[in-house]
């Protein structure tokens, strides 16, 4: 059964996925000068790469059954040398981004003021791979309704750490994707349990077929549709020994269930997602035989501004994080932030404050919370890191120990 938590995630990313729907051949209202975002800068010591890839597999899409199943990843690594930065979104993208800012339930702020496209990552593009080693790999899923770019800044950041970091885009369910030759694939606004259950299906499976596709690539294979050049030392740089996986929302159970589905993945960390898509995942229900943390934020009630942390030990807003405590058989954690929301696990933890003189009185703390947004990030990029070292690496940072007074915001839940 899908819990109070699920409906209030998923019917927001729906109703998100609906408005672009709608709005996405609708013409972008111009005002000038447009708002220019930032990014934060890396906190690790390697510059950082990227390079996107256009990924084809043999099985039907679920959606589109005379199709193949086709993705867009990013993929971010060490990198030696400097050049362009990336974009955060590419124009087409931006552009179906920024009709979904006037929804009340979202932004609530006109379209066209800010230069979404315009924001760089801290990325070069296709720069040469630092091959001073063989690198970690950890794969990204987003949310339901939300996309890939919205994970840069801990995507981007965990690279500078030593690792290469491959985001998917899972289409259908994603708000935005650009293919090759400019061709965008919105989100469905469907919402029913078999819709849940199908989708999950095929995030697991996408999964597991980027991990076929990288082994490709690593023996030096290009496993690109187009087969554009790939970044100079990328083949041969994957460590696929040490891989992990990390996803915010409808992606932290695609991470928890594609681990139980693929003993590749080593280790895991689920942002703030309810595990039971339309059924309690087999995560849940049986756990895991490897680390999974689990990071949660404040649920307020609208109603009645009611604040519940989301946690193993409410089973009010989610039963399914208790059930998987009870039933994991590995290393867990449970990691709190307080005064966070649920969209506070994405770049709008940087973006949303950048807007806070155009947004209307509550949209801030609806989206991120109240939890201060530079202090969050640093955390969130902090535990990240700390965790795959940890059990990618086997580098103990003690950071698990105990909460770190470093972050008062945050603390482990026993």
């Amino acid at each position: 059964m899908t819990d109070v938590f699920d409906r209030r995630v998923f019917a927001g990313a729906v109703g998100l996925i609906a408005g672009l729907g709608l709005l996405a051949a609708a013409t972008p209202i111009t005002i000038s000068p447009q708002v220019r975002l930032t990014l934060p800068g890396l906190s690790g010591r390697y510059r950082v790469g990227t390079v996107d890839l256009h990924l084809v597999d043999a099985r039907p899409d679920p959606w589109e059954p005379s199709e193949q199943r086709e993705l867009m990843v990013t993929v971010t690594y060490p990198a030696r040398g400097g050049g362009e930065l990336a974009d955060w979104m590419s124009p087409r993208v931006a552009s179906v981004f920024d009709q979904s800012v006037p929804d009340p339930a979202f932004l609530d702020m006109p379209a066209g003021v800010v230069d979404w496209s315009g924001t760089k990552r801290q990325a070069v593009v296709s720069a040469a791979v630092d091959r001073t080693q063989r690198w970690p790999v950890v794969l990204f899923s987003h949310g339901l309704g939300l996309m890939r770019e919205l994970g840069s800044v801990l995507t981007d950041d965990l690279a500078s750490h030593g690792y290469i970091v491959v985001s998917l885009s899972h289409p259908h369910d994603s708000a935005a994707i650009e293919f090759p030759g400019g061709r965008v694939v919105t989100g469905s606004a469907e919402s029913s349990v078999e819709f849940l259950r199908r989708t999950m299906a095929a995030r697991i499976a996408d999964t597991r077929f980027v991990l076929d596709e990288l082994t490709h690539l690593d023996r030096g294979d290009n496993p690109d549709a187009e087969k554009h050049p790939l970044p100079t030392g990328l083949a041969g740089a994957l460590d696929l020994s040490a891989i992990g996986m990390f996803g915010h929302s409808l992606g932290g159970c695609t991470t928890a269930e594609s681990m139980y589905y693929d003993r590749r993945i080593g280790a895991g960390i689920n942002f703030d997602g309810a595990m039971s898509p339309g059924k309690a995942g087999e995560s849940v229900r049986h756990g895991l035989d490897r680390p999974l943390l689990l990071v949660g934020s404040d649920f307020v009630y609208p109603a009645t501004g009611d604040t519940l942390e989301h946690s193993h030990m409410s089973t009010d807003i989610d039963p399914s994080w208790m059930e998987f405590w009870t039933n994991q058989r590995a290393w867990k954690r449970d990691l709190h932030f307080d005064g966070a929301a649920h969209n506070g696990f994405t770049d709008l933890q940087v973006v949303v404050p950048q807007l806070a003189q155009m947004l209307k009185r509550g949209a801030q703390q609806r989206e991120i919370g109240r939890i201060d947004p530079e202090q969050s990030v640093i955390a969130q990029r902090a535990y990240v890191a700390a965790f795959f070292d940890l059990h990618l690496k086997h580098g103990d940072s003690h950071l698990f120990d105990e909460g770190n007074p470093g972050y008062p915001n945050t603390r482990f839940i026993p």
